[in-house]
C-alpha cells in the first residue's frame, strides 16, 4: 500500500493529545489494512505511542465499520417498510440478465440475485430480532430448570460409585454429529450472537494491563465495551483453589468443584471424615446469575484484570468465566497469546474469529511463542505414573464399565507401555531405579517414531478426543458449558477425580489439598501433538540416566501451519511490535515502520578493533583469549570516562559474563573501573532483579545528585537475559548500550540442528545465503535488537549504542538492524574516531539538557 495513507485527512482520528505526524499516519496505514481485510506488519519502538495509536485507529475504523453497518441496515428497512418486493427482484434480475450477450451477462445476474438473496436475508434477521432476543431468554430459563431437576436423578448404582464410571464414548466416525457423552443429554446450547470485535493479544499481564490503562485513558475510554480475559492462576477468588499455587492444580481444583456444585449429597455424607467433606466443597464464586450480573458490570465500563478480580470478590462471582460470557457482546477482547493462538484453548475460551480483526502486539516472539505453544514434553516418570493410576482404575470398576471405554483405556495402557518401552525401560518397575543402557538424544520422525513405538495401528485423533472428552481435560463447548448441569458433566470428572485421590494427603489439621496432579493432561498433549503431519515436527527420545529422568518430546518445525489457520479465520490482522527486524512475515501486504526519535537523540557505532588495534572478533574459537578480554576491559574504561548515568553492557551468555568478569578481578581491572562507576550484574534468579534494579537506579540518582569521582554505575547484563527484555533503561538508566560480540545460538542443538535442515529443505534456494545460515543471523539479531531496544524510551531521551565485534558491519548482519537505528549507525574502523564521536555526541547532550545528561 505504497504513498500517503488513504485514511489519512478523510478520517477523523480521536487522540487525548494532539498527535506527531508519524504517529497520524500510524493510524492511517492501521485503518487503510483494516478496511481492506490485509494482514500489516507494524514496527514502532517505545515511546512513539504505539498502544494509543493502535487504540485510536483500530477503534475508529470499528467506530466507521458500525456505522455503515446501522445506516445499511436501515436503508434495507425502510425499503421493505415502503412496500418493495423483494421478491419480484430475481424475475427482474432474469429479465435485466436475458438482454447481457454470454456469459458475462449471466454471471452479473448471478451476483445480483444472490446480493438481492442476502439482502432478503438480513431484513428477515432484523424483523426477527426482538422475538429471537425474548424467545432465547425463555429457552435459557427452561434449560436451567431442567438441568436443575434433572440433577437430582439417580441410577441404582451407589452414587459415590457411579460418579467414578465414565459415560459411553462415542467417535467422530460413530457419531458424525460430534462426539457425546451422554446419549440423554438433549440441551441444546443457545449462543449469543458476536458483534464484530478487536480481539488484542499481548504476552504478558502486566502488558495486557498496561493496554486497558491506555484504554481507559483514550477517547474511547467510556463507550468502548471491553473485556479481559486471564488464565484461572490470574482471575481465581477462591482462595481455597488460589493457594494450590500450580496451574494445573488450580485447574483440575476448579473442574471438581463445579461437579461438586450440582452432585447430590448421600445420607451419610455429613457424618463422613472432615478430609472427604472439605475434597466435596463447591465453588461460592460459581453463580449462574451473579456471573451474569458480573458480565453486565465489565461490559458498562472498562477494568483491567485487577479490577475484574475486585469485582468478582465484590460480588461473589467468578471472573474466569463471567468475563467469557461477555465475549459476545464485547468490542474489544483484551487476552494473552496463549488463548488466542492455540486452537483448543480458542474453542474453549468462546472465542469466535470469524470476520474479527485481531492485533497481535509484542509480536518480534511470535514465531517462538507458537513453536512453544504446540510442542509437548512428557518425563518417564510421568509416563509411569499414569500407567499405574490409569491401570488401578481400570481393575477396580472393569465390571461396571462399558465395553467401548474399557478398550479405550486400554489402548491408552498400551501407548504408555510403549513409550515407556522406547526409553528403554518397563512400566511395572520402579522409573527412579530404572537405569538406561545406552543415554543420550536421538531424533526422529513423526512416522519413524510410530512405527518404532509400534503404535502406527492406532488412530490417535481417536485417542486424544476421547482423552480430552471424558477425563473433562477441554471445555469442548467454550463459553456456554459453563453452567452445564448434567449428568454428562459428572461423570466427565469422574475418573479425574478418582486420580486426584491417588494423591491426596493430610496436613496435621486434617486439611485436604493436592501433593501432585494426574500427569494424564501432558499424556493428551503429547499425544495431540503427534497428529500433526510428519514434516511438520520431530519427536526428541531423550535417554537420561534412568528412566524417571528420562523424557519424550515434541518438536513443532512449521508454525507457520497453525498461524495460517488464525489468519484464514480473520478479516483482518495487524502484527505490530517495537522490534520486528529480522523477522518479516512472508505474505503481509504492508510494513510500516513508526518513530519519534530525533535523528540527534542517538548514536549507533559499530567498532571493528580496540585502543591497542585489536581486532574485534569474539568468536567461540577467540572470545576466550586473554588479549580479547583485556582488550573489552580497555574500551570500557574509556567509556566510563565520557558517558554520564548508567552504561550497561550485554555479553552472550551468562558463562562469558562470569569468565570475563573473573579475568578482570584477577587483573585489576575491574578495580579501576569501580573508580568511575560502581559495577552491578543481572542476577541469574527471577526474585532478584527487581532489588539489583533498583539498587542500579539509586546509584545513578545519588551520583547525578551528588557529583564526585564516581559518575554512575556500570551494569554487566546477558543478551536474552531477564534484563534484556521488557525492562526500561530510559534516561539515565541508559546512556550507553554495549554489545559484546554476537550471540549466535548454540549450532550443536539437536532442536536447531532439525529446523535448519527442515528449513534447507523446505524453503525455495535464492541467491543468497541458505536458509538455515539466515535462520542463525535473524536469531542471532533478534536478540541484538530486543537488547539495544532497551535504551531511548520516549521523544527527549538520548543513547549511544556500541556493537563490539567488527562482523556487524557485514552487509548480511547490518541489513538486520532495525530500519530506524541502522540509517543511523557509523562503521568505525579504529577506535580512536569512535571514541571522539562518543565524547563529542554526550558533551553535546550535556549542554542541550543539562542536568537531565549528567
Amino acid at each position: 500500500m505504497p504513498g500517503e495513507p488513504q485514511g489519512k485527512g478523510r478520517v477523523n482520528f480521536p487522540f487525548p493529545y494532539t498527535p506527531y505526524s508519524i504517529q497520524e499516519d500510524f493510524m492511517a496505514k492501521l485503518y487503510d489494512v483494516l478496511e481492506a481485510g490485509k494482514v500489516g506488519i507494524f514496527e514502532s519502538p517505545t515511546g512513539t505511542g504505539k498502544s494509543l495509536s493502535l487504540i485510536c485507529g483500530a477503534l475508529s475504523w470499528l467506530r466507521d465499520f458500525e456505522e455503515k453497518k446501522k445506516q445499511e441496515e436501515a436503508r434495507l428497512l425502510a425499503d421493505e417498510h415502503n412496500g418493495q418486493d423483494k421478491q419480484q427482484q430475481p424475475t427482474s434480475c432474469r429479465a435485466e440478465a436475458s438482454n447481457c450477450q454470454g456469459s458475462a451477462g449471466e454471471l452479473d445476474w448471478i451476483t445480483e440475485f444472490m446480493q438481492k438473496k442476502e439482502e432478503q436475508a438480513m431484513v428477515d434477521r432484523l424483523k426477527r430480532l426482538d422475538d429471537d432476543e425474548t424467545q432465547r431468554l425463555l429457552q435459557l430459563s427452561a434449560e436451567i430448570l431442567s438441568t436443575e431437576l434433572g440433577s437430582d436423578v439417580l441410577e441404582q448404582l451407589d452414587h459415590e460409585e457411579e460418579e467414578l464410571i465414565l459415560a459411553e464414548y462415542e467417535s467422530d466416525e460413530e457419531k458424525k454429529v460430534g462426539l457425546r457423552l451422554d446419549e440423554d443429554d438433549d440441551d441444546d446450547d443457545l449462543e449469543e450472537e458476536h458483534v464484530t470485535k478487536i480481539y488484542y493479544c499481548s504476552r504478558t499481564h502486566s502488558q495486557l494491563a498496561q493496554f486497558v490503562h491506555e484504554v481507559q485513558k483514550s477517547p474511547f475510554g467510556e463507550e468502548i465495551r471491553l473485556v479481559s480475559l486471564g488464565s484461572r492462576q490470574n482471575l481465581c477468588v477462591n482462595e481455597e483453589v488460589r493457594h494450590l499455587g500450580v496451574v494445573q492444580l488450580i485447574n483440575d481444583r476448579c473442574m471438581e468443584m463445579q461437579k461438586n456444585k450440582h452432585g447430590k449429597k448421600s445420607e451419610g455424607e455429613e457424618s463422613e471424615g472432615k478430609k472427604r467433606r472439605v475434597s466435596r466443597a463447591v465453588c461460592p464464586f460459581y453463580s449462574y446469575e451473579q456471573m451474569q450480573f458480573l458480565r453486565d458490570e465489565v461490559l458498562v465500563k472498562v477494568k483491567d484484570i485487577e479490577q475484574l478480580v475486585a469485582l468478582g470478590k465484590e460480588t461473589k462471582a467468578c471472573p474466569y468465566y463471567g468475563s467469557r460470557y461477555a465475549i459476545p457482546a464485547a468490542q474489544l477482547v483484551v487476552l494473552p497469546y496463549q488463548m488466542l493462538l492455540h486452537e483448543s484453548t480458542r474453542c474453549a475460551s468462546g472465542i469466535k474469529l470469524k470476520d474479527q480483526v485481531v492485533i497481535i502486539d509484542e509480536a518480534h516472539n511470535l514465531i517462538d511463542t507458537i513453536t512453544c505453544i504446540y510442542s509437548a514434553e512428557v518425563r518417564g516418570s510421568q509416563l509411569c505414573c499414569a500407567h499405574s493410576q490409569l491401570l488401578q482404575y481400570m481393575e477396580r470398576y472393569r465390571k461396571r464399565l462399558k465395553a467401548k471405554n474399557l478398550m479405550y483405556i486400554k489402548q491408552i495402557l498400551y501407548l504408555l507401555e510403549r513409550f515407556v518401552s522406547i526409553l528403554g525401560g518397563n512400566v511395572n518397575r520402579n522409573p527412579n531405579v530404572q537405569s538406561i543402557s545406552q543415554a543420550g538424544t536421538e531424533l526422529k520422525s513423526i512416522n519413524d517414531f510410530l512405527f518404532q513405538s509400534q503404535i502406527d495401528n492406532i488412530n490417535l485423533f481417536k485417542v486424544v478426543w476421547g482423552l480430552s472428552s471424558l477425563f473433562g481435560f477441554v471445555e469442548r463447548d467454550g463459553a456456554t458449558s459453563v453452567v452445564k448441569t448434567n449428568k454428562e458433566k459428572q461423570k466427565m470428572a469422574g475418573l479425574q477425580n478418582f486420580l486426584l485421590t491417588l494423591h491426596q494427603g493430610s496436613d496435621k489439621e486434617g486439611e485436604f489439598r493436592y501433593r501432585m496432579a494426574s500427569p494424564l493432561m501432558q499424556i493428551e498433549g503429547f499425544l495431540s501433538a503427534l497428529t500433526n503431519a510428519n514434516q511438520d515436527g520431530r519427536v526428541i527420545l531423550n535417554r537420561q540416566g534412568t528412566v524417571a529422568q528420562s523424557s519424550l518430546k515434541f518438536l513443532l518445525l512449521n508454525p507457520a501451519v497453525h498461524f495460517a489457520k488464525v489468519l484464514k479465520e480473520c478479516r483482518a490482522a495487524i502484527i505490530a511490535g517495537g522490534t520486528m527486524q529480522p523477522v518479516r512475515e512472508q505474505g503481509c501486504v504492508i510494513d510500516f515502520v513508526c518513530h519519534v526519535i530525533p535523528p540527534d537523540n542517538i548514536l549507533p557505532i559499530i567498532l571493528c578493533s580496540g585502543p591497542s588495534n585489536q581486532q574485534l572478533e569474539f568468536t567461540y574459537q577467540k572470545r576466550d583469549l586473554p588479549q580479547m578480554m583485556d582488550e573489552m576491559g580497555r574500551i570500557l574504561g574509556n567509556l566510563c570516562n565520557v558517558v554520564p548515568g548508567g552504561v550497561v553492557c550485554f555479553f552472550p551468555s551468562y558463562e562469558y559474563e562470569k569468565q570475563v568478569y573473573t579475568h578482570w578481578e584477577r587483573t585489576g581491572l575491574l578495580t579501576r573501573l569501580a573508580t568511575k562507576k560502581k559495577i552491578f550484574q543481572e542476577p541469574k534468579r527471577a526474585n532478584q532483579v527487581e532489588q539489583v534494579l533498583a539498587e542500579y537506579a539509586k546509584c545513578i540518582k545519588r551520583c547525578s545528585q551528588v557529583g564526585g569521582q564516581v559518575t554512575g554505575a556500570l551494569l554487566f547484563s546477558v543478551v536474552g537475559g531477564k534484563m534484556s527484555e521488557g525492562i526500561n533503561f530510559s534516561d539515565d538508566l541508559g546512556r550507553c548500550v554495549v554489545l559484546v560480540g554476537m550471540p549466535y545460538p548454540n549450532i550443536k542443538s539437536p532442536e536447531l540442528q532439525e529446523k535448519m535442515a527442515y528449513l534447507d529443505k523446505t524453503m525455495p534456494r535464492t541467491a543468497g545465503p541458505p536458509p538455515s545460515k539466515m535462520l542463525i543471523e535473524n536469531l542471532c539479531m533478534k536478540a541484538v535488537n530486543q537488547s539495544i531496544g532497551r535504551a531511548i524510551r520516549h521523544q527527549k531521551d538520548f543513547a549511544s549504542i556500541l556493537l563490539v565485534d567488527h562482523r556487524y558491519a557485514r552487509p548480511s548482519v547490518f541489513n538486520k538492524l532495525p530500519q530506524w537505528i541502522k540509517e543511523r549507525t557509523e562503521i568505525k574502523p579504529a577506535f580512536g574516531l569512535a571514541f571522539a564521536a562518543l565524547r563529542k555526541f554526550h558533551q553535546e547532550k550535556k549542554s542541550c539538557y543539562g542536568s537531565e545528561a549528567s
